[in-house]
């Protein structure tokens, strides 16, 4: 048994709880002291994750400090389930505290204004601490459900190890890589792709239009990821093609469902306030192609998305720009 401090109450950090509540003692941390009170009395997370019981066994609070002091023993593991734009803030709120427990993050995207990856942000603000991402094809409601899931943690070898110790149990299965980057960029842009099938799928365009969508995208990821220091090989495991498929093609997918919004011809902020949660494609599309540029990297696929997220193009005009493109051979990295 550990002690497992998880920050953030959203879907993912209340279904990670919930999991590793069955063997572990677990603190989830809300932001608001509102929802804490809610989740806590309730025994239920009705905004995010409604219809999911909270184990009995499983503390809820807003309160900082006693989350900073769950965190504080030898044994412990901090999870980091906030959206990638509350990473930077809860990792100098870890660092002034001065703890020392590895920390593992759940958020995949890239931070808006700086165009950082999580592990970037995570060597400016709590350097010199064991820590690194946990991702792969994973909603959480099937993750709180108790059905098989399969994820990847990232870093060196001694963090890894404590971190499957922590979360390997049961239908959750951790597998581990030292590709930081590749995992984090897979994750990152994947959601972006996704955005590009609901587009596409709102169209009427086809299964051969989104299988050669999730294809295309692959390929993007992948060129975009070696650039950026990754290894090709990561992108064909749980991190890369295996949550690009799980994203673009599942009803529980947020950025799939602001897609199909967008090609239904609402706007965005329409189609923001109608899903109600974060959708992190939305954040990192320019990020993702701003990094693309500074890397000399072409993504096509990010590029048409950008253009439909900031109002240059309409869905229908960026399906007429991408297939009017020249025919190239397929390279792959």
């Amino acid at each position: 048994m550990a002690r497992v401090a998880v920050l953030g109450a959203g879907a993912w950090g209340t279904a990670a709880a919930c999991v590793l509540a069955a063997r572990h003692e677990v603190l989830l941390w809300a932001r608001d002291p509102a929802q804490a009170q809610a989740i806590s009395a309730a025994r239920e997370n009705a905004r995010y994750l409604p219809g999911i019981a909270l184990p009995a066994a499983l503390a809820v609070t807003a309160d900082w400090s006693r989350a900073a002091a769950h965190a504080a023993a030898p044994d412990a593991l901090v999870a980091i389930a906030t959206p990638t734009a509350g990473l930077r803030p809860t990792l100098r709120a870890l660092h002034a505290d001065g703890g020392a427990a590895p920390v593992v993050w759940l958020c995949k995207g890239f931070e808006q204004g700086t165009h950082a990856l999580a592990h970037q942000i995570a060597a400016q603000e709590l350097p010199g601490r064991a820590a690194g991402p946990l991702s792969g094809p994973s909603f959480a409601e099937e993750v709180a459900r108790g059905l098989p899931t399969a994820l990847t943690v990232a870093g060196s070898p001694e963090f890894c190890a404590h971190a499957t110790a922590v979360f390997h149990a049961g239908a959750l299965r951790i597998y581990s890589t030292s590709d930081v980057t590749g995992v984090e960029v897979g994750g990152a842009v994947k959601n972006v792709l996704a955005i590009a099938t609901g587009i596409a799928e709102a169209l009427g365009l086809g299964l051969n239009a989104r299988a050669a969508l999730i294809a295309r995208g692959l390929a993007e990821i992948a060129r975009l990821g070696v650039a950026l220091g990754a290894r090709a090989e990561t992108f064909m495991g749980l991190a890369g093609v295996g949550d690009l498929i799980l994203t673009c093609t599942g009803d529980l997918s947020r950025n799939r469902k602001v897609g199909l919004l967008l090609g239904q011809g609402l706007s965005l902020a329409q189609a923001l306030e109608k899903i109600g949660h974060v959708a992190e494609g939305v954040w990192s599309a320019p990020a993702v192609a701003q990094r693309a540029a500074e890397a000399g990297v072409e993504m096509p696929l990010t590029a048409a998305v950008c253009a439909v997220l900031d109002g240059r193009a309409t869905p229908r005009a960026a399906l007429a720009q991408l297939l009017a493109r020249d025919p190239k051979a397929e390279a792959l990295p």
